[in-house]
């Protein structure tokens, strides 16, 4: 029986989009018969997508001080059906900054907090160019909580 990982992001340069690859790459060569990899923009996610999840990775560039407006969006349309729904929902977090992604990451923490999900690592935090390693690091990300869903331990 498959196990549900939802993969939500949003990029305008393609930086994050870059990180996003690394993560589902990760997450479908941890366990590419067993986890299910669903991956969606922001705006193109939806409640039913977040029901149907058994973890959620949320990926945001930092703007101004704060994650995407196209993240925003997501949470406000799934808050709400959601909320008594999703408590415990494991996630992790990746933002990538040019100088800063501690208000962003601040920001996604605080509407999670209220949604009552549960944070399975440390947000991934890419602050400047985008380098290799970077990359690596999203993908094991991705390959982490996969291999966590694959063994039961999420």
């Amino acid at each position: 029986m498959a196990r549900h990982l939802l993969v939500v992001h949003h990029s305008r340069t393609g930086s994050t989009s870059e990180l996003r690859d690394s993560v589902v790459a990760g997450a479908s060569s941890a366990a590419p018969d067993t986890v299910s990899v669903r991956s969606l923009g922001a705006f193109d996610a939806a409640a039913a997508d977040v029901l149907w999840a058994e973890a959620v990775v949320l990926l945001t560039p930092a703007n101004f001080g704060y994650m995407s407006g196209a993240l925003k969006d997501f949470f406000e349309r799934i808050y709400q059906p959601c909320l008594d729904h999703t408590a415990g929902l494991p996630y992790a977090l990746v933002v990538k900054g040019d100088t800063d992604t501690s208000g962003a990451i601040s920001s996604v923490e605080r509407i999670v907090a209220g949604l009552r999900w549960r944070q399975i690592a440390p947000p991934l935090a890419v602050v400047g160019a985008l380098l290799p390693a970077h990359a690596a690091a999203a993908g094991e990300l991705g390959a982490t909580v996969a291999a966590s869903l694959d063994a039961g331990i999420l």
